[in-house]
Parts: C-alpha cells; sequence; structure tokens
C-alpha cells in the first residue's frame, strides 16, 4: 500500500499485491499522521478550553467530565480502534485480495451489524448500570454527592458514542485496507470541532461540562456519517443487514476478543490508573493533559505506522515473502524512533514547562499545570515502548496470531495494577504514570524477544546502526531542551508584554523553543548520519507504475 491515493481495484477484480515498502510504507504513514497532527493540534485547542472553563482542581465539573471521557475512550479504543485494526482489516484485505470486492464488503456488512447490535445492548447496560459502575470506577468520589452525581449523568450522556465509533471504525477499516487513509485520519477532526464550538461560549464549568457531553454524542453521529460517505466514494459497498453470526463474523470475533485485549494494553493500563486517580481532586485531569501531550506523537508515529504497516505485513505474509516483511518492519522501526525519540527527549526536559507554556489560564492554576507536568515527565520516558508496541503488534496480528499479544498485555496489566498500586502508596500519583511507563516496556521486550526465538523479526544490522545514531541525536536534543527550560525566565523576557493572536510571552516563547528544537534535531540526525536525503526520497517515493487518480485523492 503506497498512499492514500492508491486507486481501488474494479468491482469484482482482485487488487493487486501492491507496493514494496521502500516506497510506500512511510508515504501512507504520512498521508495519515499530517491529518492526524492537525485533528491532535484540533485536540490540544479543545482541551485548552476546556480546561480553562472547568478547571482542575478547584471544580468538580473537570473531573467529572474528563471520568465520562475515559470511560467512553476506553471502550471506543478497544472494541472500536483496537480490535478492528487487530482482526478486521487483516480479514478484510484477504477476502479482497483473494474472492474480490463483493464478497469482502459481504464480509464487512455482516460484522458491522453484528457489532453495532453488541456495542447497543453495551451502551444500554452501562447506562442503566452506571451509578453501580462508578462506585468502582472512581470509589474517591463517594465522599462528594455532587461530583459522583455529575460524573454519573455525563457517562451516561456519552456512552452512545461506543456504537458510533465501532461503525466508524469498521468503515474505515475497509478504507485502509483499500488504500484510503485521507477518511480515516480527517474524521477524528470532527469530534475536536464540535467539542470546542459547544465549550467555547459557556462560562459556567458545570454547564460547559454539559455541553462538551452532547457534543461528543452530535459529533460521533458526523463521523460515522463521514466515514460512510467515504467508503461509498472508495466504491465499496457496505450494507446494514440482520446481525447474523456467519461462520466467517464468529471466526472474525474469535481473532477480535484476543485482538482487543492486545491492542488496548495501554489504554488498560490508564484505565487502572484512573481508578486511583479519582481519590485525588484534579487527578484525573492533571493525567488527561499529561496524555495530550504524549498522545501527539503516538498517534502522528505509533498508530500511523501501525495502520500502513499492517495491510502490508498481511499481503507479504501471505505471498511468503520474508525479504518484504522484513524490509518493512525494519523500515518502520527506523522510522518510528526517528519521530518519536526526540519527542520523548522534550517530555522528558521540560515536562512542566511545557505545560504551563500552554494550558496554564482561567480556571487550570500553576499549581495544576506542575502536578501534570511531573506525570508527563513519567509518561515521557515511557513513550518509545508505547510506540514500539505499535509497530511490533503488527507483525503478530498479520500472522493472524493474536493469542501471543493477548498473552503479554495481560502481563502488563498484572504488572501495572501491581506496580500502580505500591508506586501510589510510596512516591505519590505521579508513580501511576511511572507503573504505566514501566509495564508497557516489560510488553516491548516480550514481543522482542518471541519475535526473534521465532526467527519472526530481528532488527537488521543497518537498522540496529541507524538506530544508534537517532538515539545520540535525541539524547543531545533533551540536554539542550533542558537548558532551555532551566533558563526560560530569561528565553521569556526579551517578549514580555507582548500579546500575538491571544498567545503571551509564555505560549510564545514554548513554541519558539518547540520549533527551534525540531530544527536541530534535523540537523543532528543529518550530521550524525540517523537518516539521509536517500532514505527520505525512498520512503516517498511512489512506486513505479502507479499514478493517482482525483477520485482516489479525494478519499
Amino acid at each position: 500500500m503506497s498512499a492514500a491515493s492508491v486507486p481501488s481495484p474494479p468491482q469484482g477484480e482482485p487488487p493487486s499485491a501492491g507496493p514494496k515498502a521502500g516506497g510506500g510504507l512511510i508515504r501512507a504513514s504520512m498521508v495519515y499522521s499530517g491529518l492526524t497532527l492537525l485533528s491532535r493540534f484540533l485536540g490540544l485547542a479543545r482541551d485548552l478550553v476546556i480546561t480553562a472553563r472547568m478547571g482542575a482542581s478547584q471544580t468538580i465539573a473537570a473531573d467529572a467530565f474528563f471520568t465520562a471521557q475515559a470511560f467512553s475512550n476506553l471502550f471506543r479504543r478497544v472494541f472500536a480502534e483496537g480490535a478492528f485494526a487487530a482482526a478486521f482489516v487483516p480479514a478484510y484485505s484477504r477476502k479482497l485480495s483473494a474472492d474480490g470486492a463483493p464478497e469482502a464488503d459481504r464480509l464487512a456488512s455482516d460484522a458491522l451489524a453484528v457489532m453495532a447490535a453488541a456495542t447497543v445492548v453495551l451502551t444500554i447496560l452501562a447506562q442503566l448500570a452506571m451509578p453501580w459502575i462508578m462506585l468502582v470506577y472512581s470509589p474517591g468520589y463517594i465522599d462528594d454527592p455532587d461530583k459522583f452525581r455529575l460524573a454519573v449523568i455525563l457517562t451516561q450522556i456519552t456512552m452512545p458514542y461506543l456504537p458510533c465509533m465501532v461503525i466508524a471504525a469498521l468503515l474505515a477499516g475497509v478504507l485502509t485496507a483499500r488504500g484510503r487513509f485521507i477518511i480515516y485520519g480527517v474524521y477524528p477532526v470532527v469530534l475536536n470541532i464540535g467539542v470546542l464550538a459547544a465549550v467555547l461560549p459557556q462560562t459556567d464549568p458545570v454547564q460547559a461540562a454539559y455541553a462538551a457531553s452532547w457534543a461528543t454524542i452530535v459529533s460521533g453521529i458526523a463521523q460515522a456519517g463521514l466515514c460512510a460517505w467515504g467508503v461509498r466514494r472508495a466504491g465499496a459497498r457496505i450494507r446494514f443487514v440482520l446481525p447474523q453470526l456467519t461462520p466467517e463474523v464468529r471466526r472474525l470475533i474469535r481473532l477480535t476478543i484476543p485482538g482487543a485485549v492486545a491492542s488496548s494494553a495501554v489504554q488498560v493500563n490508564i484505565f487502572i490508573s484512573t481508578m486511583l486517580a479519582s481519590h485525588v481532586a484534579g487527578l484525573r485531569v492533571w493525567m488527561s493533559v499529561a496524555d495530550r501531550f504524549y498522545q501527539l506523537p503516538l498517534s502522528l508515529v505509533g498508530t500511523a505506522i501501525g495502520v500502513a504497516l499492517l495491510p502490508q505485513l498481511s499481503r507479504a505474509f501471505a505471498q511468503d515473502d520474508r525479504p518484504e516483511g522484513q524490509a518493512v518492519m525494519d523500515q518502520a522501526l527506523v522510522f518510528g524512533l526517528a519521530l518519536c525519540l526526540p519527542a520523548a527527549a522534550a517530555l522528558v526536559a521540560m515536562p512542566v514547562y511545557l505545560v504551563d507554556g500552554l494550558f496554564t489560564r482561567g480556571q487550570f492554576l500553576a499549581e495544576d499545570a506542575r502536578a501534570a507536568g511531573l506525570i508527563l515527565l513519567q509518561y515521557g520516558w515511557g513513550l518509545p515502548a508505547f510506540v514500539l508496541v505499535k509497530i511490533l503488534q503488527p507483525a503478530f496480528f498479520a500472522r493472524q496470531d493474536t493469542r501471543t499479544p493477548m498473552i503479554f498485555s495481560l502481563v502488563s496489566v498484572a504488572v501495572n495494577i501491581a506496580l500502580g498500586v505500591a508506586l501510589f502508596h510510596t512516591i505519590g500519583f505521579t508513580g501511576l504514570a511511572a507503573a504505566t511507563s514501566i509495564a508497557t516496556w516489560i510488553t516491548v521486550a516480550q514481543m522482542a524477544f518471541t519475535l526473534h526465538r521465532r526467527k519472526a523479526y530481528a532488527p537488521s544490522g543497518a537498522a540496529w546502526g541507524r538506530i544508534a545514531r537517532i538515539v545520540a541525536a535525541s539524547l543531545l536534543l533533551g540536554l539542550l531542551l533542558a537548558l532551555a527550560s532551566h533558563y526560560r525566565p530569561v528565553l521569556e523576557s526579551p517578549l514580555a508584554g507582548l500579546s500575538f493572536l491571544g498567545l503571551g510571552a509564555k505560549e510564545l516563547t514554548v513554541l519558539a523553543v518547540c520549533l527551534v528544537g525540531a530544527a536541530v534535531y534535523v540537523g543532528l540526525l543529518v550530521a550524525f548520519g540517523g537518516l539521509t536525503r536517500e532514505d527520505v526520497r525512498a520512503a516517498l517515493r511512489r512506486p513505479a507504475g502507479q499514478t493517482a487518480t482525483p477520485e482516489a485523492d479525494l478519499s
């Protein structure tokens, strides 16, 4: 798969095997990453407005809303994104290649009916049982009846977002299997715009929380509609049919269940951490703010490469093309680390600077920024592990092995629970984030060892050489950013009193440091030989014989 612009085959004809890795993986990833960048920046703007309106430790609204958001996001990432990416995309891709588009679309229609019906039932049951669920999920709210009641109501409001996302995720999986990444990258933007528009006019924290919750549902319906439009533009014919457990759907469910556990280990770990977080006022907001920072590089790098990687690996393994599989994995690993390690260096070197520079305003106070920054530090050194999980998992999923990653994920969850409880009661609330990072690194170690033992994948010598140079450039960048954070008052003084588009000295300075740091890193990477211009050209080059069509570029 080379890019979002690759046209789909005519109806009834199997698609070609696809381009080679050197010409398509990173190009396809960058299409998705560019659109995800837009979504994440809008998400950052959304969270800036939400925290300014709702606050953190000083109001009940923020904790209640972020509780509702975290609860629905867990189910979204488990049932919608992780499970379908792990099981549905390879199944649909194989069906499309072997039997043609009509049969593949029939599988998608049956799967859509069953999963949509199941999540509607789950949503209704969760809404009815929410007061009792909240007793388990947020025991720290019991002593504050107003916060507890608000958290229950807001979570009940946002739960219908789940079936909307299941529909959107399945349709987006159809698009990625057909080489179309644009809609997949665009549809998260709808949520950010919808919530941002709803919260901006609000002045009361509680009313802002209600507005954001209702906007989530409206946006979910719009996202599903956008993906349906994109699928039709791509030439697929996905229809709403009565749910029935056909043999193919049963097989898909068997793959989906362990795939859901394996793909969502990081999210389950974060979910467990938020259970403990309910005992500290504002902690869920602080964790959500920290989550916003590390999720940006995770989505741009790990998820984007994973989305493009899985279909290519599925084709390579189906054709028993081991050199192609090795080339794809090496390229994903090197480019993934080249993009995530400098981000990790920044999060570790200046976490409080980043949060305070962007978030401290309105109801979100300086002490909130400091607490969120300390959490971000612990997530920062775990970021490479979060990305590596996204890159290594497809090596299992493409072989239809969802059981092994599931076992590793269960180990990770167990470690996270034990460490989270222990560290929370020893070093404080930052221990929750530290436990998540440790648990994820353990998962990476298990995956890498298993792939090596099975002779399924091990980085080549050339890949290891590039990785060493990338590490050196990232460490030097981290040192420079730490110095910038230390001398923050000196950097801000020339801009004192300056305002540009509503941004003051602290916002402008932190943005400037990030931009300069990015430019410096590129120079360091080139100087150390981590990546060359030839590598970038090879990754972005469209394979010979493939041309884009205006129709394909639209979807």
